[in-house]
């Protein structure tokens, strides 16, 4: 357990891009952190929106693989911001402290929601070039508690985790995913109260993307719901591109799931 943790590619990059911390609200309390890595002189960078579990280095990879590339790439974690307007203007401020007047986005899942709410709040003048949503959603009433948002502040870390970890694989997987799971749950357990009680009202806040303020930029969806259908004949993947070991996975949790049903 927590072997990306302790891998030479996580420490590596620990050990060689910096994490930034900036501040741009006059509440000098509200601190972005990020790992910017990659040439300065590009202008439109790619800027990574973590979830509500994530930390600015749950894209380690992506940026390694990236700048390796000679693409500039950007990993933020949010301060404590309680509404989206709020979110987007403080957004704003920091691609101005960093001179960046335009940029592409990618978002996972609540990060993919306030990607596209921010090249909303920004189409007048546009700033997003364009929108990367990995599992991200475009109405926050999906999740069906819209009138529990503004009590999220009240709650104890504790119960705000354990509100988190519901949403987390609990059956069987591979052990590539349960790496990542694991190191997902340890970066949860390093954010506070706050971080926690605000990301939650942001991500369940009564609010949804107004699709004609968002038309005109490129958009590309990746989901991995998928892999569900991986191994039966609603698959839509060519069986000779998916593992034996990832088939028997799936096998068992298609086992567990007609059981339960």
């Amino acid at each position: 357990m927590g072997e990306i943790k302790v891998s030479p590619d996580y420490n590596w990059f620990r050990s060689t891009v910096p994490l930034k911390k900036i501040i741009v609200d006059d509440d000098d309390s509200k601190i972005w952190s990020l790992y910017d890595a990659g040439p300065r002189s590009i202008r439109c960078p790619l800027i990574f929106l973590p979830p509500v579990s994530g930390t600015a280095d749950v894209f380690f990879r992506q940026i390694l693989a990236l700048t390796g590339w000679g693409y500039r790439v950007i990993a933020l974690q949010y301060p404590v911001y309680w509404d989206h307007l709020e979110f987007c203007d403080g957004f704003r401020k920091l691609l101005d402290h960093l001179q960046l007047d335009k940029v592409h986005l990618f978002g996972a899942s609540l990060g993919g929601f306030l990607a596209q709410k921010f090249a909303e709040y920004t189409h007048k003048s546009p700033r997003v070039h364009s929108l990367i949503l990995c599992n991200a959603f475009s109405d926050t009433s999906i999740f069906n508690q819209t009138w529990t948002a503004n009590s999220f502040w009240l709650m104890p870390a504790f119960m705000l985790k354990k509100i988190v970890l519901g949403n987390f694989s609990s059956g069987p997987v591979d052990p590539m995913m349960a790496d990542a799971i694991d190191f997902m749950v340890d970066r949860l357990e390093s954010l506070g109260q706050s971080e926690l009680a605000s990301r939650l009202t942001l991500n369940c806040q009564n609010s949804y993307v107004e699709p004609h303020k968002i038309r005109d930029i490129p958009v590309t969806i990746m989901d991995i719901h998928l892999l569900q259908f991986h191994g039966t004949k609603y698959a839509a993947i060519d069986p000779s591109m998916v593992s034996a070991e990832e088939l028997e996975v799936q096998k068992g949790n298609l086992s567990i799931s007609q059981e339960e049903q």
